[in-house]
């Protein structure tokens, strides 16, 4: 059995360091799971109530259900989550008791070009997604300095950050596996 992760990067830059993060992850994925990355989240409006789910919103909600787990790759601006993230994870947690983020397992990594790789985006993206119902893993990487730490090969260059992106990647496919055993075990 496959595990199917869906990808989030919560930068819009085409080549921003934690698109590149993703990149790396999927390369840590043992030949039992594959990686998906997101790359609608620009197209997403404003999260309103009164507006329709638009074509994007709709897709996301579908990818985020269709995924056995979510790994979502986030920046830091002005010491928080960016905007754009916040507001797709708004419109994917309505309705609220059965939003396709409830009950699923979900990873959070994060670069920046400061010394601490995103902490505290990652310490508020962790806390939105629980409110939401997610499953979210408790170990993490937060890559500093992100503009020296890739290699040419796109991969990290830090061996100590591919440990650690191979040991979140697993611990997500083990909350995937229980689940799947309580489910059986109803």
């Amino acid at each position: 059995m496959v595990m199917r992760i869906l990808g989030l990067s919560g930068s819009l830059r085409r080549d921003s360091y934690n698109r590149r993060l993703l990149t790396a992850a999927a390369r840590e994925l043992p030949a039992t799971a594959t990686l998906d990355v997101f790359h609608e989240l620009a197209d997403i409006p404003p999260y309103s109530e009164d507006h329709a789910v638009s074509e994007a919103v709709a897709a996301l909600r579908e990818a985020v259900g269709a995924a056995d787990g979510v790994l979502i790759a986030t920046p830091e601006y002005n010491a928080s989550v960016p905007g754009q993230l916040k507001n797709a994870l708004d419109w994917v947690s309505r309705p609220f008791p059965g939003n396709s983020l409830r009950d699923k397992p979900v990873a959070v990594i994060g670069a920046s070009t400061g010394l601490f790789g995103a902490v505290w985006a990652q310490a508020e993206l962790r806390k939105i997604l629980k409110t939401i119902g997610a499953h979210v893993g408790d170990r993490k990487l937060a890559v500093g300095q992100a503009n020296d730490a890739f290699g040419s090969d796109g991969g990290l260059v830090q061996p100590e950050h591919r440990d650690a992106l191979a040991r979140i990647v697993e611990e997500l496919r083990g909350m995937h596996v229980s689940q799947i055993c309580d489910t059986f075990m109803r």
